[in-house]
């Protein structure tokens, strides 16, 4: 299935378009969650404009679609600047990125998302842009090159990743504010249910707000996603009002159980279980035995498996645990009981 119809994604889709920006928040007040991050960046950004100077470089990152470039649009918003917005793969060559930062006024906001992803002659330009506001150039060849040094127009980068660990350690030191984004609490998720229900102009109760936040798994983008897609049952199955069971209705005809688990999810423990005997079973196998991609498997579909408790990775693996073999309703063994517990030692010692 093309991920575009997929529900669960590491990236934006077409759906998640045509809604963004009417659901997108505008400002600290109107963004629900990350506390923490909003207060400090709430006092940075009113130092800076105190200052009368620039923000400093931020870094966002966090699993997919917990809100780093709505929380960018806030902060150019927050500071009166005008918001840039480009990705890593999409800047190729340095002069890509020359190009960028010399149109860039005083006080301008640029979001890079993926920053992990960036050419390293990009970054090596990078780093004097971001330091000393400068882009440095050698022209010429041979004994009669010069180094050439090119002022440009204090200004702010927001980078945003999934995969903190991916990027380097110059470029990570150049931040000034490094945030963290969490994942969301259902409390969290039906409060932006309900905004967003009133921006869509649909009516939704409690319980179903509840149903749906509670099978969105921490995510912001998922639950705005879920919520437009029920809201289409509504409207043609029930009497425009998104009920507890217009939502159990919907979901369970989308394949989303009440965990919050898609037809993914499920196919990738299946085959731990059943084709792997519950595992250890190597990331590049698993990838096979699905036909899921690598990347997808495990910055989408594995956080949210580990974080329930249905897996662990070892040394050796991937492996099943108890909680997963309950979920799927399939008998475990005493005996694999026993390796399990084995296996959960493993994982402990290897994050130690």
């Amino acid at each position: 299935m093309a991920e575009d119809n997929r529900f669960i994604t590491s990236t934006k889709n077409s759906s998640d378009l045509e809604i963004e920006n009417s659901l997108r928040p505008r400002s600290m007040e109107e963004y629900v969650g990350q506390e923490k991050i909003k207060q400090t960046l709430e006092v940075y950004i009113k130092a800076a404009k105190k200052r009368n100077d620039t923000l400093d470089h931020v870094l966002l990152y966090g699993p997919p679609g917990l809100g780093k470039t709505t929380l960018s649009h806030i902060i150019a918003n927050e500071m009166g600047s005008q918001l840039k917005i480009t990705s890593g793969p999409a800047i190729e060559h340095a002069a890509d990125l020359a190009a960028i930062v010399t149109n860039l006024n005083r006080g301008d906001v640029l979001f890079i998302d993926e920053i992990h992803r960036l050419n390293k002659s990009v970054e090596e330009i990078l780093y004097p842009a971001m330091e000393d506001f400068a882009l440095d150039f050698i022209v010429g060849k041979g004994p009669s090159a010069k180094n050439m040094r090119l002022k440009i127009q204090p200004f702010t980068l927001i980078g945003a990743t999934t995969r903190a660990g991916m990027i380097t350690g110059p470029l990570r030191d150049r931040f000034g504010v490094i945030c963290r984004l969490e994942l969301y609490t259902p409390k969290e998720l039906m409060i932006i249910i309900k905004r967003s229900s009133k921006i869509l102009n649909i009516e939704i109760d409690d319980d179903a707000c509840l149903c749906l936040a509670s099978r969105s798994r921490g995510t912001p983008r998922l639950a705005n996603r879920l919520l437009k897609r029920v809201r289409d049952f509504a409207e043609v199955i029930g009497e425009g009002k998104i009920t507890k069971s217009i939502a159990e209705k919907s979901l369970k005809l989308m394949e989303i159980d009440e965990l919050g688990l898609d037809f993914v999810d499920r196919r990738i423990l299946e085959s731990i279980i059943k084709k792997f005997g519950g595992g250890p079973v190597g990331l590049d196998t698993l990838s096979a035995a699905t036909g899921e991609d690598n990347a997808t498997i495990e910055d989408v579909y594995e956080p949210y498996l580990l974080q329930l408790g249905f897996i662990a990775r070892t040394p050796r693996g991937r492996v099943a645990l108890e909680k997963a073999y309950k979920h799927l309703k399939i008998d475990i063994s005493d005996e694999k009981k026993k390796m399990l517990e084995i296996y959960k030692t493993e994982e402990n010692n290897g994050q130690n």
